[in-house]
């Protein structure tokens, strides 16, 4: 099977363009659902797609739509999970673990990830993942990416202030016993990827040799998404090469269970809406 870096290097030499790994980006319908939708998530079994309000709204929580006959239908609030603070950005494992971030109780944990088990649109057993916060005021984790197999947590450390984030890096930790501890070589494997400017939104494919994230370049506001490749789990991420078919503000990119598609959201006029881009 073709790995993710060899796809790369494959549409490059056809193209002469490396950042043509997915085209022909196309809004994505979710039937009963007409508000704003950011952040999406497909389960494991392309069975559900998690997404979230946006975050300026007074209360941003999660939702969720169910795949019937090919279209998506909205089936409300993924139950157990929304609070009034912020609720959103879910990830899902093979083990059916879901991951979110939640400001619900940073002002006493200084911890904003969490985890539950998923069923059938409900989250149970909520908890605090070990880990991942370094326990500094300021300090925050707003996005998150767990691998397929549940061993590896990408996600993104912020200092964040009333204006917004000052700075946002990826980072990564790796499952030990029932938390997780950030790998000792966290800031070597991603030192081409993150920069001055503001990386987040990390989304990794099943064999952790590609990764997609949201690049922001402040001053002028340029946002996009980003591909970063390896040849092997150990070995440090290539800098990232920009999707030039993902234009405007684009942002939060996720792929399908076959790593064929991306789903990630972008700004129309007002609102953000889910869009799908597919591999060439």
């Amino acid at each position: 099977m073709t790995t993710w870096p060899a796809l790369a290097l494959m549409i490059a030499a056809q193209t002469g363009d490396p950042a043509a790994l997915f085209v022909d980006p196309q809004p994505v319908a979710i039937e009963g659902y007409g508000d704003d939708a950011m952040e999406p998530f497909i389960s494991r079994d392309g069975r559900y797609l998690f997404f979230n309000s946006r975050p300026d709204a007074p209360n941003t929580e999660l939702h969720y739509a169910e795949a019937v006959d090919g279209r998506w239908r909205h089936r409300g609030f993924v139950q157990g999970v929304n609070t009034p603070a912020l609720d959103a950005v879910a990830s899902l494992d093979r083990a059916q673990t879901f991951y979110f971030i939640s400001t619900r109780s940073y002002e006493q944990s200084l911890s904003t990830v969490y985890r539950g088990r998923f069923d059938a649109g409900v989250v149970s057993g909520i908890e605090l993942v070990p880990g991942i916060s370094l326990l500094t005021p300021g300090q925050v984790n707003f996005d998150i990416d767990i691998s397929s197999d549940g061993d590896w947590l990408y996600f993104v450390d912020s200092l964040m202030t009333p204006s917004g984030p000052v700075t946002a890096d990826l980072s990564v930790a790796r499952r030990r016993g029932s938390g997780f501890q950030r790998a000792e070589q966290s800031a070597a494997l991603l030192a081409a990827i993150n920069t001055a400017d503001l990386e987040y939104a990390p989304a990794v494919t099943s064999d952790g040799l590609t990764l997609l994230y949201t690049r922001a370049i402040r001053v002028p506001l340029d946002v996009g998404i980003y591909a970063a490749f390896r040849k092997r789990r150990d070995l440090p991420f290539s800098a990232g090469v920009r999707l030039s078919a993902l234009t405007g503000f684009v942002e939060a990119a996720s792929f399908t269970p076959d790593e064929n598609s991306i789903y990630f959201h972008k700004l129309d006029g007002d609102r953000f809406v889910i869009y799908r881009a597919r591999r060439p």
